[in-house]
């Protein structure tokens, strides 16, 4: 089986569930070792545990560990990066995907002088913030791998509006920071790309949906339609898109950039784990 990433160190924050345990999960099965961040150590509303990930992981033929942190607490973070210093001595790609869904959920569609101030500090700190204070800790590793790659997740809600005034503000920002860390990083052989899922069938996405009196499960979302989440990416389908980017030897031309998922299956000849692209519905 190819390993294309067999010896790499690998992060991806917030892989408790959701497209992080998706990316995890990918790249454990190229044989990286996965370091995994979050703050779900036990069992919670929604299924899923860094420890559970983790072990996904191995089973994949990877190695999978699970690292409690709140990315709230810098100390945290920077404990975590210390730990991967002692242990591997590198880091060959980041993946900054931590984000504040729960909590999101409760002011999805609200105009922002409904939402409360610390709205804004959420969806920023744990975004862009935490991707920022990960991308600091981790320099000087991906520096002694001799370069790699950040990926830092984000979405069209840096381009169009999506949800709330707070999303696209922190999903621009994310943008934003990839270009401009980009600049920074490329002397250092350090690529970092922004990308942009689509719709993901996420365990909160199906939590959340309806299902039909034909039995499909339908996503409604105020002021954007019904969306059938047969038709959504799996989060192993933004996973395959990392894994591709940290196989490229020429990832630096894209450095900088933002790719979404669709593109990058298109460019890397990928599909999801069921055979699709996006939009199509596998056959039953």
């Amino acid at each position: 089986m190819d390993r294309p990433l067999a010896g790499r160190i690998a992060v991806v924050t917030g892989a408790s569930r959701g497209v992080g345990k998706g990316i995890a999960l990918e790249l454990g099965a190229a044989g990286a070792t996965v370091y995994l961040t979050g703050r779900s150590a036990g069992a919670g509303p929604l299924p899923g545990t860094i420890a559970e990930t983790a072990a996904e992981v191995t089973a994949l033929g990877g190695t999978g560990v699970a690292v409690r942190c709140d990315h709230h607490d810098d100390g945290q973070v920077a404990a975590v990066f210390k730990r991967i210093a002692v242990e591997a001595g590198r880091l060959d790609v980041l993946v900054n995907n931590v984000f504040s869904a729960p909590d999101l959920a409760a002011w999805l569609t609200k105009p922002f002088w409904e939402l409360p101030i610390r709205a804004w500090d959420e969806v920023l700190g744990i975004g862009a913030r935490s991707h920022y204070v990960a991308s600091v800790h981790a320099a000087p590793l991906l520096f002694a791998a001799g370069g790699g790659l950040i990926a830092n997740i984000s979405s069209s809600g840096a381009a169009a509006y999506q949800q709330n005034t707070v999303y696209g503000v922190g999903k621009a920002a994310v943008d934003k920071m990839t270009a401009d860390t980009a600049l920074e990083l490329r002397p250092h052989h350090v690529a970092v790309v922004s990308l942009w899922p689509g719709l993901v069938r996420t365990e909160l996405l199906a939590f959340a949906a309806r299902r039909t009196p034909e039995g499909r499960a339908v996503l409604d979302i105020p002021g954007a339609g019904a969306f059938d989440l047969a038709a959504a990416e799996s989060p192993r389908f933004v996973g395959r898109g990392v894994v591709a980017l940290a196989s490229d030897p020429d990832v630096l031309n894209r450095s900088g950039t933002v790719e979404t998922t669709a593109d990058l299956a298109a460019a890397y000849g990928f599909t999801d784990v069921d055979g699709t692209l996006p939009g199509e519905i596998a056959p039953s």
